[in-house]
């Protein structure tokens, strides 16, 4: 019970602290004076950290074991928060949300390798359950972070370094049920381990390593991005935008909770092509139709909600003895594509707005941002076309799950 509890209070405060940011990104652009790109570049240098946490962490894992990584990537998330506090310039700023991100990078994997040894029974559900109180967090982080920000304590109203500053300082609270429960062993048998030259041999994580690079950009984005753009392209006022990232993530909530029994019974594959496909449409739809179909961009969390777990699950049940390994190549190179992600997408803004009369006016403004979004929404579609093709390879080989 302690390992589960450390694994749904993990994914919990993992929720706050990467949503927290859609409230205080454009505080921070206006305080600090940053353009889009500038926006971009912070995003991607957090993804870079991400990445940077990605390649060591297996290692560590089986150096220190997974309890130990989990307390770590609590603490130094804890850390960061404190570091945050104290930015009052772009290039601290950075190196603090570097930290942050090298702390959810060692979480993510510690709790995805973890799942991936206690969840035996019924994967799909338990992986979609567990990511489900990242949703859960994720909903109420937004709307927590801007009501924050309209506090007066000691006569002095909360910005977005107070609210990172409690919101990351939570990361102790997992490190309770961590410290007193008794972890599963790391197997050091060397049939075991899968070899690297496996790893990269294998057409089924290629295709996975793509699925979950499109799929996590479109889904991370959102967070980043969706308040910045309704505040911008529509005129909403922080608290209207910051809901609707709420809702987004109700949506999103709502999919991992229903829809993991669904994932079970009809397939981790022809899951991944079908629940993507309906995100990309949905926020396509949500563009073209402008501000009244703006519900649209929280509906659209439904659909891409359920394929990171999917993906989990898949790799859960298909490498049973070498997940540590897959996980950790796939993750790694599923963050090189997030940080480019995060940089196409304010290079996108920024260019499509230069186009559109030179930059100026509220139309070239709403043409970035509208290519910009389009972005996410292209990721999703590509996510669900490179399901297509691992749904074919694994039903020509009988190996459908």
């Amino acid at each position: 019970m302690l390992q589960v509890l450390t694994v749904f209070v993990g994914f919990l405060i993992f929720g706050f602290s990467e949503n927290i940011k859609g409230p205080a990104i454009p505080r921070i652009q206006t305080e600090l004076g940053l353009g889009e790109l500038e926006i971009g570049q912070l995003l991607s240098l957090n993804s870079l950290g991400y990445l940077l946490a990605c390649t060591f962490t297996a290692w560590l894992i089986r150096r220190i074991g997974i309890k130990a990584v989990c307390l770590i990537s609590f603490g130094s998330m804890a850390v960061s928060g404190i570091f945050i506090f104290w930015s009052h310039n772009y290039p601290t700023l950075s190196s603090s949300f570097f930290l942050m991100c090298i702390g959810n990078g060692m979480l993510e994997i510690g709790l995805a390798v973890l799942g991936a040894r206690i969840f035996v029974r019924n994967t799909g559900t338990m992986m979609n359950l567990s990511h489900f109180f990242y949703g859960l967090s994720s909903t109420v982080a937004p709307m927590v972070a801007s009501g924050m920000m309209t506090l007066h304590v000691g006569g002095r109203l909360l910005d977005w370094r107070d609210v990172y500053l409690i919101i990351l300082l939570l990361s102790v609270l997992p490190m309770i049920p961590a410290l007193a429960g008794k972890f599963p062993a790391h197997s050091n048998m060397p049939e075991d381990r899968i070899p690297l030259k496996t790893i990269m041999g294998d057409r089924v994580i290629w295709l996975l390593v793509a699925i979950l690079s499109f799929g996590v950009i479109s889904e991370m984005a959102v967070g980043g991005w969706l308040v910045n753009f309704l505040e911008k392209a529509y005129g909403w006022s922080g608290p209207s935008s910051s809901a609707m990232l709420s809702a987004f993530f109700l949506c999103f909530t709502l999919g991992r909770l229903l829809l993991g029994p669904v994932t079970d019974r009809i397939g981790f594959a022809l899951s991944l092509i079908l629940f993507s496909a309906v995100s990309g449409v949905l926020t396509f739809a949500a563009i073209f139709a402008g501000e009244p179909g703006a519900f649209l961009f929280a509906a659209a969390g439904v659909g891409i909600a359920p394929v990171y777990p999917t993906v989990m699950a898949l790799i859960a049940q298909r490498y049973r003895r070498g997940s540590d390994a897959v996980i950790t190549f796939i993750v790694t190179l599923m963050g090189v594509g997030s940080v480019l992600g995060n940089y196409a997408i304010g290079a996108i803004i920024s260019g499509i707005r230069r186009m559109v009369s030179g930059g100026d006016g509220d139309n070239a403004l709403l043409r970035g941002l509208q290519a910009g979004y389009g972005f996410i929404g292209l990721c999703a579609i590509l996510c669900a076309l490179s399901a297509i093709p691992l749904y074919r390879l694994l039903k020509k080989r009988g190996e459908l799950l």
